[in-house]
């Protein structure tokens, strides 16, 4: 019985490591590049457990198959890990540099305990504050703030893809934006730092591959390149300071989320630093980087952190840069 199990739960993690390799979108297959760490402790253990099977030639075979399981896991994460080589600088504010502290917040439309995010924004202070599945009802209750942030972009919907901007900076080029699908906006414009800088920035929250939202990925993965092709298009007149964050329903290590790094030319403070997991904020064994932040060669990286919880599913994410062109 101990030995069918083993064959059983090494079977599985065969097919959920191989199922991404599909060339559908379907939510089926790529729901499997989310849990990769989950995946490699799994197989990790069945190497372990493989160890006690009487029989020589299946104890190897099950050791040296989760072996190979583990390990491709463990490349497609080892990025997100300490072990790893940091992408972004670290730096620490000098005179004559800006910083801008962003924190982004998917606040669970149906959430009601408002409070606690503005106990994080009053404490923290960001100089950008950008919600998602913020409703009517989320954009009366955050009035408050106002008096601190004199420049904001108000879209409020009840179909959980609201999304409400708040900045002390002025904003300037504003467009609210359904890239690809209806009702899934998105929020583009100019950061003005002072009279000499400005900072494109995108703010995303493209639907997931999920049985409850969209059944394929290739909305939120066109939206993603679409947005990736435009900064690269940008960067080949003139390069310009970026900022691209959000909830992107995508983990960081995934293909789609590679390519956009790659296509776009940037960087993700992430990796060398850890995963920073935002989702899902009640299940501490089920969690995945799900809220991003990237930036163009102009930053370098004072903080980044996971917030305490707000009652949401997601955990705010607040980053702190420092606009450092040299």
């Amino acid at each position: 019985m101990f030995e069918i199990t083993i064959l059983l739960i090494t079977s599985i993690m065969m097919f959920v490591t191989f199922a991404p390799f599909s060339p559908s979108n379907h939510w089926i297959s790529r729901v499997w590049e989310f849990p990769r760490v989950q995946i490699a402790v799994i197989t990790l253990v069945l190497m372990f457990a493989s160890s006690f099977i009487d029989s020589p030639i299946m104890c190897l075979t099950l050791f040296i198959i989760n072996a190979l399981l583990s390990s491709y896991q463990l490349m497609w994460i080892f990025p997100y890990t300490r072990l790893c080589n940091k992408q972004v600088l670290e730096s620490v504010k000098t005179q004559g540099q800006s910083s801008i502290k962003i924190m982004t917040s998917n606040v669970l439309m149906p959430n009601r305990q408002v409070d606690k995010l503005i106990h994080l924004v009053n404490h923290h202070q960001p100089d950008v504050l950008v919600t998602l599945e913020t409703d009517l009802w989320w954009e009366s209750q955050l009035t408050s703030i106002h008096k601190d942030y004199p420049y904001r972009v108000n879209h409020p919907l009840d179909n959980l893809y609201g999304m409400h901007l708040y900045s002390k900076y002025a904003l300037e080029d504003i467009q609210v934006l359904e890239l690809i699908e209806k009702d899934i906006p998105s929020i583009h414009c100019y950061l003005v730092i002072n009279e000499n800088t400005k900072i494109k920035c995108h703010f995303l929250h493209p639907a997931p591959p999920s049985p409850t939202e969209n059944d394929t990925s290739t909305p939120r993965d066109k939206e993603l390149l679409l947005i990736a092709k435009q900064i690269a298009e940008q960067n080949k007149a003139s390069t310009e300071a970026t900022i691209v964050t959000g909830d992107l329903n995508d983990v960081a290590w995934s293909p789609t989320t590679r390519a956009f790094r790659e296509i776009s030319g940037l960087k993700d403070p992430r990796i060398g630093r850890g995963m920073f997991n935002t989702f899902h904020s009640d299940y501490p064994i089920l969690r995945w980087p799900l809220d991003h932040i990237f930036h163009s060669e102009h930053f370098t990286l004072s903080k980044i952190e996971r917030m305490p919880s707000i009652g949401s599913d997601h955990f705010p994410l607040l980053s702190e840069l420092i606009y450092d062109p040299t």
